[in-house]
């Protein structure tokens, strides 16, 4: 496994992570703790030390798995959580100190630890970043020791840019992959001058990019890529990363010109992102065991050649990036 570091809260993170949306079986079914402990417990055979959750990730669910897992291994992970998305409506308004603060017991509870490692504000509305006392509150909530570091996870580049202004903020988890380029611009180049941690979500635009979709795919009713695609429950980006399918589809097509003797366009996918040292750590989901090991793959990939790269951005050019960057 390689290293690198999340920014100023100084922790040593694999390289590739593990998010855990669905870790608990594909989306949309009901989670299955064997399969959990079985998806956890193979990320920390190959390495992995950084796990990445959420309290609405199935009911709080995945956070209890975790726990369940922490107890059966003595080596040292890190475990970063999320909160804010049970608020009901998902609006400014609904952002209190006294919320949040909450949230963050009921974690611990579910997490079985007296600390967390990283609490991350799980995609807020933009207005929520343009209040301090939002933030002023997790200093509170650090001092007391039920926090030691504070990150954001968000959905545009603006509410970045914002949060890193707040001292305490040490990392920013958001979207970054072939088909969004754009956090490579301003955002990565504030991050390094700021020394913050990126997580790098969605690096394989819900799966797409692994290269095996084609028109015909189809995807169960409790699955984000069915309901979600027009941003009918949450933000459109988070599913296909905002774009249309059969657009992607084309521009897989022509990635996978890019890298014919590559059979796995995943990997390639992964160290794309891996080539920008502004990022931290990938957090790529998994529905099973061998997700995970096959993700690792990535490590003994060598390096993208410059022409490559430039491949790479001039596909996104030709399809994305006057359709979306507007938006995100």
């Amino acid at each position: 496994m390689k290293f690198r570091t999340l920014g100023k809260t100084g922790i040593q993170v694999s390289e590739i992570s593990l998010g855990t949306w669905q870790v608990g079986g594909k989306w949309g079914s009901d989670f299955d703790h064997k399969l959990a402990q079985k998806i956890l417990n193979e990320a920390a055979d190959q390495g992995i030390n950084f796990i990445d959750t959420a309290d609405v990730y199935s009911d709080g669910e995945s956070e209890k798995a975790i726990a369940a897992f922490l107890k059966t291994r003595k080596e040292r992970f890190y475990v970063a959580t999320k909160s804010g998305r049970q608020i009901n409506p998902h609006t400014n308004e609904g952002y209190t100190p006294a919320v949040l603060r909450k949230y963050v017991e009921d974690s611990l509870g579910r997490l079985q630890v007296d600390t967390l490692d990283l609490l991350q504000l799980h995609c807020p509305p933009t207005q929520v970043f343009y209040r301090p006392e939002i933030f002023e509150e997790f200093d509170k909530l650090k001092q007391e020791g039920k926090v030691q570091n504070l990150g954001v996870s968000v959905e545009k580049i603006e509410e970045a840019l914002k949060a890193i202004n707040y001292d305490n903020v040490t990392t920013v988890q958001i979207i970054f992959n072939m088909f969004r380029q754009r956090p490579a611009e301003l955002f990565f180049e504030q991050a390094k001058k700021k020394n913050i941690g990126v997580i790098v979500r969605v690096p394989l635009a819900s799966g797409l990019l692994t290269g095996k979709f084609n028109s015909k795919s189809t995807f169960n009713a409790g699955d984000h890529r069915s309901f979600n695609r027009n941003g009918e429950m949450f933000d459109k980006g988070e599913t296909f990363s905002g774009i249309n399918y059969e657009t992607g589809l084309r521009a897989v097509d022509e990635l996978k010109a890019v890298f014919p003797k590559r059979e796995n366009l995943a990997i390639v996918a992964l160290k794309w992102i891996l080539m920008f040292d502004q990022v931290s750590t990938v957090i790529p989901g998994a529905s099973r065991p061998e997700q995970v090991s096959q993700n690792l793959q990535v490590l003994n990939e060598p390096p993208l050649t410059e022409s490559e790269m430039e491949a790479v951005k001039n596909i996104y050019q030709k399809y994305f990036s006057k359709t979306i960057e507007h938006w995100w």
